[in-house]
C-alpha cells in the first residue's frame, strides 16, 4: 500500500440507478483526494455532495474501530471494547442456543457500498444456516416493481436512449436526488426539442429542467393515470394495432375506466381537468413518450402497488412500448435487456422448512420480533428504527431479542439503544468490489488496508460459518475469486468469462453483453402469457383487482399528509442519520419538515420555528420550513432521520400472499399513510 497512486473506483452510496464513477489518490495507506471520475461512461465526472464527503469516513473520530460489547440495559450508548474472538464467542453462543429459525439477518444499503458482494453473501450464509434472511428492496422500490410485474414491463429503456429520441419526457415522481445522472441527459434531450412534464407531490431539484409541473396529492398518482387512460380512449388516441397483438384483457379494461373522467380524478388529485386531458393529449400525440418512474416514494401508502400498475398501462394503450424513446425510463430496481452478474447461489440449496420462514414482508417481519419469534438478529448496515414504520411498536419488541449485533461504520440509533454487540465495518475503500449501472460494470479496487481492527464482512462471515459448521458457505479461493464468479456470465470477444484481471486490464470499465438500450423490441412481456395484461389473474388469485384500480385511502383524524423522501444532502439514514461525515451534518443540522405558508399561518408557524409533528402513534421535534413548493394540507420532510418513523404507518401494502407473486418485488409498508397535526414547540 506503500507510494502514491491514482485508482479509479466507483462512489459508495447506493443512488441506484445512478452510480458514479471518482479518481482518488492515496499514498502510506491514507486517502489523498478524491474527485468525479471523467471518463466514467455514466456519470461523466459528475459527483454529488454525498460523493464528495465520503472521503471524510477516513481518520474520522467517530467511526467504529474495533468490536464493541454494551455494558449494563439496553437503552444508553454504553459500551465497552472486547476482542474479536470475543465477539465471535459471543455470536456463536447465541446462535447455538437456539434454533436456526431463531436467528434473523437484516440488511441494508450500507453492505452494498462495493455492489452485490455484501448481499450474495449474507444471502448465501443465511440460507445454507437456516436462517431467516429478508429482502431490503422491501423498504425501498418493491412496491412499484411490483405493479410494473403485473402488467409485464419491469425493463427500461436506458437514459442514453431518451436523451437521443424521447419527444416527451414524464418525469413521474422521480427526482434528481435518486437520479443525479438523469440532469444531462434532459439537457441534451430538451436542447434536441423533447418536452419535459414533472409529476410530483412537491417542487424539486427536477422542477428547473421541466417546461411543465403538475402537483398532486400524495397517493392519487393512479387515479391520474386513469384519467389519462380514459381520455386517451374516449379520444381514440390508442394503438388498435399494439392492443390487439400484445396485450390481454383490454375491452374489460377500458370499459372499468369509463367512469375515470378527468372531472372524477381532479377532486382526487387537485389537478383540474383541462390539464389532465392535456396532459394525456401531450403523452399519446407528442411521441416516442417516455415515462420515469420514481423509485420508492409514490408506492409507500396503502395501496402503493396500484399506481405503478395504472401507470404502466399507459406505455402499451399507446403503443409506445419495444420502440426507441418510449416505453419506461430508468428506474431504481429495474434494468435494461442485457446480461448481468452471475448467480452465485446456484448451488445453494435452503436448509430452513419453508413453513418456518417469516416472509419478506415488513408488516410480518414487524410481527415476528413483537411476538417474540427471534433470539439472535444482525443488522448489516442498517438503521432499522430509521428504516421500518412505526417504530416505537417495533422498538418494544426488539427488547425482546435476545442479542442483537450491529455491523457499520459508525454507531446509530438502533445501535445506541438496542446492540449489545458492535462489529466494525471496513469502508468501501478497503475492500474490492463492483458497481452495475443500466449499461456497465465497474471494478471497485481495494485501495486501502482496513483502519483500526476493522474487518471485511466476507471475513466475518466466513469465520462465522467455519465456527457454527455451516458448510459451502465459501467455496471461492479468496475474495478475488469470488468476484470472478460473480463476473462469469460476461463474456469477453474470445468467448472466456470476465474477470477481475481482465476488468483491469480494460480500465475498470465492462459495457454489459446483450445490452439493448430499448426493451422488449420483441414484444415479449413479463408475465405469463408474455403479453401486456390490462386484466391479471395473477392479482385475481392474490385477492387484488384484476384491473388497474384507484382505492379511497382510509382517512385519519389529523389534518395534515405526512411524506418524506429523499435530498442531495442525505442518503436515507447512512452515517448515522449524515451527522457522522461534517460536510452532511452541515447541510442536514436537524430535522426540517416542509410546510405551506396557508398551513403555517393556521398554526402561527414561521420558517425557522420549533415545532412538534404528531400523531397517535407517536411525536417528535423539528424546524419548520415554510415553502410553496409542496400543496397545502400536506408536509413533507427528508427521509432518514430516525424519528420520522415514530408517527408513520407500518400497515401492509399488500398481504404477505400476494407479495409473493411478482419475483423479487416483496411487500412494504404504508408509511405515507400517516396523518399528523403540527404544533409550536412550547418553551
Amino acid at each position: 500500500m506503500a507510494g502514491k497512486r491514482q485508482i479509479t473506483t466507483m462512489c459508495p452510496m447506493n443512488c441506484l440507478p445512478t452510480q458514479c464513477g471518482m479518481t482518488i489518490e492515496v499514498e502510506e495507506n491514507r486517502l489523498l483526494s478524491l474527485k468525479g471520475d471523467q471518463h466514467n461512461p455514466d456519470s461523466q465526472g459528475f459527483l454529488c455532495m454525498r460523493g464528495w464527503a465520503t472521503q471524510e469516513i477516513f481518520e474520522n473520530p467517530k467511526r467504529l474501530l474495533r468490536p464493541l460489547r454494551r455494558v449494563g440495559q439496553r437503552g444508553k450508548e454504553s459500551f465497552e471494547p472486547c476482542s474479536w474472538d470475543e465477539a465471535y464467542a459471543m455470536i456463536v453462543d447465541a446462535i447455538q442456543q437456539t434454533r436456526p429459525e431463531r436467528v434473523g439477518l437484516w440488511r441494508g444499503h450500507g453492505i452494498g457500498t462495493t455492489g452485490p458482494i455484501g448481499h450474495r453473501l449474507v444471502s448465501r450464509f443465511g440460507l445454507l444456516g437456516g436462517f431467516q434472511q429478508w429482502s431490503s428492496a422491501i423498504v425501498c422500490w418493491a412496491m412499484g416493481g411490483y405493479g410494473l410485474g403485473l402488467t409485464g414491463v419491469v425493463k427500461t429503456n436506458t437514459k442514453e436512449d431518451m436523451a437521443a429520441n424521447s419527444r416527451t419526457i414524464v418525469l413521474w415522481g422521480a427526482t434528481l436526488a435518486s437520479q443525479p445522472d438523469l440532469a444531462p441527459r434532459l439537457v441534451e434531450a430538451r436542447k434536441r426539442g423533447a418536452s419535459v412534464i414533472q409529476i410530483d407531490t412537491r417542487r424539486t431539484e427536477a422542477s428547473r429542467h421541466a417546461d411543465d409541473v403538475l402537483l398532486l396529492r400524495p397517493g392519487s398518482d393512479a387515479a391520474l393515470a386513469l384519467a389519462m387512460a380514459q381520455v386517451i380512449l374516449e379520444e381514440g388516441l390508442y394503438d388498435r394495432a399494439f392492443i390487439e397483438h400484445h396485450t390481454l384483457g383490454f375491452m374489460p379494461f377500458a370499459a372499468s375506466v369509463q367512469t375515470c373522467t378527468p372531472q372524477w380524478a381532479s377532486a382526487i388529485t387537485g389537478i383540474e381537468p383541462e390539464r389532465i386531458r392535456d396532459l394525456a393529449r401531450c403523452y399519446a400525440t407528442q411521441t416516442p413518450a417516455v415515462i420515469v418512474l420514481g423509485g420508492s416514494s409514490m408506492f409507500k401508502h396503502q395501496y402503493g402497488w396500484e399506481p405503478s400498475r395504472a401507470i404502466s398501462c399507459l406505455p402499451a394503450l399507446t403503443g409506445q412500448l419495444g420502440i426507441a424513446g418510449g416505453g419506461l425510463g430508468q428506474r431504481h430496481g429495474a434494468s435494461p435487456e442485457s446480461t448481468g452478474y452471475a448467480d452465485v447461489l446456484a448451488d445453494v440449496t435452503p436448509k430452513m422448512p419453508a413453513k418456518a420462514a417469516i416472509p419478506s414482508h415488513m408488516a410480518s417481519i414487524t410481527e415476528a420480533i413483537t411476538s417474540g419469534q427471534l433470539d439472535v438478529l444482525f443488522l448489516f448496515g442498517t438503521n432499522m428504527l430509521s428504516s421500518f414504520a412505526d417504530t416505537n411498536e417495533l422498538a418494544c419488541g426488539l427488547e425482546r431479542i435476545r442479542l442483537i449485533v450491529s455491523y457499520d461504520l459508525f454507531l446509530n440509533a438502533t445501535s445506541r439503544r438496542c446492540a449489545d454487540l458492535v462489529l466494525p465495518a471496513t469502508a468501501w475503500l478497503e475492500d474490492i468490489g463492483l458497481k452495475e449501472t443500466a449499461t456497465h460494470i465497474y471494478l471497485m479496487e481495494r485501495a486501502l488496508a482496513p483502519a483500526g481492527e476493522c474487518r471485511s464482512l466476507t471475513t466475518i462471515l466466513r469465520e462465522l460459518a467455519q465456527q457454527l459448521a455451516v458448510e459451502g458457505f465459501f467455496p471461492w479461493w479468496n475474495e478475488e475469486d469470488f468476484v470472478n464468479a460473480l463476473l462469469a456470465a460476461q463474456k469477453t470477444a474470445d468467448g472466456e468469462p470476465l474477470t477481475v484481471a481482465e476488468l483491469r486490464r480494460c480500465g475498470g470499465y465492462w459495457q454489459k453483453n446483450g445490452l439493448s438500450h430499448i426493451a422488449y423490441q420483441d414484444h415479449l412481456f413479463d408475465t405469463p402469457s408474455q403479453k401486456i395484461e390490462f386484466w391479471s389473474e395473477r392479482a385475481l388469485r392474490s385477492g387484488l383487482s384484476p384491473l388497474p384500480s384507484y382505492t379511497v385511502p382510509a382517512s385519519e383524524k389529523y389534518p395534515l399528509r405526512f411524506c418524506q423522501g429523499r435530498t442531495l444532502t442525505a442518503f436515507h439514514a447512512f452515517f448515522d442519520e449524515g451527522q457522522a461525515l461534517p460536510t452532511l451534518a452541515l447541510a442536514n443540522r436537524e430535522p426540517q419538515l416542509w410546510i405551506h405558508p396557508q398551513d403555517a399561518h393556521k398554526r402561527h408557524i414561521a420558517s425557522g420555528t420549533s415545532i412538534v409533528i404528531a400523531n397517535q402513534r407517536g411525536q417528535f421535534e423539528a424546524k419548520a420550513h415554510v415553502t410553496d413548493a409542496i400543496l397545502a394540507g400536506v408536509v413533507w420532510m427528508r427521509d432518514g432521520w430516525s424519528g420520522v418513523n415514530r408517527v408513520t404507518s407500518g400497515a401492509p401494502i399488500v398481504s404477505a400472499t400476494a407479495s409473493t407473486v411478482i419475483p423479487g418485488a416483496p411487500g412494504g409498508q404504508a408509511a405515507y399513510d400517516a396523518w399528523v397535526e403540527v404544533y409550536v414547540k412550547e418553551a
